[in-house]
């Protein structure tokens, strides 16, 4: 086997080449990429002078054998720390969903989950992504792409209201909170009952409102200007709402009543202000009688 490693050419066994490896600099590549792609590896493999198929092929084929690494899907791994299991250490799952595109975005229910305002912690992630992605299932974890706002796509605004973290050597991006109190009301099926998506909502304690109207007028949709005023009108003093903001929002609500949620058009009423047909159990807050 000739594997070539910072410009070296080594000839031998992979088990005669075993101090070469330890010494490749991989283990740093790994101590700071708890999830990496084929490209990120390819671009560190080349820094060190050494991109070769056939070395990389048998670099990952060594790690994997070793428990350094395990393969999540294809061209995408994730590192195990030193003395763990590689069947059973501890993901973290925001890690898996960053690096499910290179565009991803981590939203609704978890983007509440990731800012720690989410009602009840769930094992599906979801994220953004200019294109159709393949879903995942790893162990308990489901992780599955949304197609960005065809809206957002159009005026070049995919990364409006878009946070950038540094987690464990993975960027994750993250709708911040005005964008995620917008979006979960404007697809709420993603994000559990109103139960979950009320109670997650009013955990937050404030909003830039002006950003949150900006991104309402964004996205063009008077059902989700109506959702959105209807809270906020609701939350008020809590979260010290001027009457500007509601002004600015009954502009763009509907001109006849729209239903708050497609899936339930029963036992709703008409709230007049924001001609938004309200389900009775979100108006009446029925799961704080429970």
């Amino acid at each position: 086997m000739i594997i070539y490693l910072n410009s070296i050419k080594i000839i031998g066994t992979m088990s005669e080449n075993n101090q070469i490896f330890k010494h490749s600099g991989l283990n740093d590549f790994f101590s700071q990429h708890a999830v990496f792609t084929i490209e990120e590896l390819d671009h560190f493999l080349l820094s060190k002078g050494s991109l070769n198929l056939n070395t990389r092929k048998s670099l990952l084929a060594y790690y994997c054998k070793k428990g350094r690494i395990i393969n999540i899907r294809r061209g995408l791994y994730a590192a195990v720390p030193y003395g763990s299991d590689p069947s059973s250490f501890p993901m973290d799952p925001y890690l898996l969903t960053a690096k499910m595109a290179k565009d991803a975005i981590l939203a609704y229910n978890t983007a509440l989950n990731f800012h720690g305002k989410a009602y009840s912690v769930n094992n599906r992630l979801l994220y953004i992504s200019s294109k159709k992605q393949l879903n995942l299932k790893f162990r308990q974890y489901e992780i599955k792409g949304i197609i960005t706002p065809s809206v957002l796509s159009a005026k070049g605004k995919e990364m409006f209201g878009v946070a950038v973290f540094n987690r464990s050597g993975v960027e994750l991006k993250v709708t911040n909170l005005e964008r995620t109190f917008v979006d979960v009301l404007d697809r709420p099926y993603l994000s559990g009952s109103w139960e979950e998506i009320w109670r997650s909502l009013e955990s937050i304690e404030f909003f830039d409102l002006d950003q949150v109207i900006t991104y309402v007028f964004l996205l063009e949709n008077r059902t989700t200007a109506a959702k959105v005023g209807f809270f906020l009108e609701g939350h008020r003093d809590v979260l010290m709402v001027e009457d500007k903001y509601l002004e600015k929002l009954k502009e763009l609500r509907p001109k006849k009543p729209h239903y708050l949620s497609q899936n339930r058009c029963k036992d709703c009423r008409l709230v007049k202000n924001w001609n938004l047909m309200v389900p009775l159990e979100i108006l009446d807050k029925s799961w704080e009688k429970q």
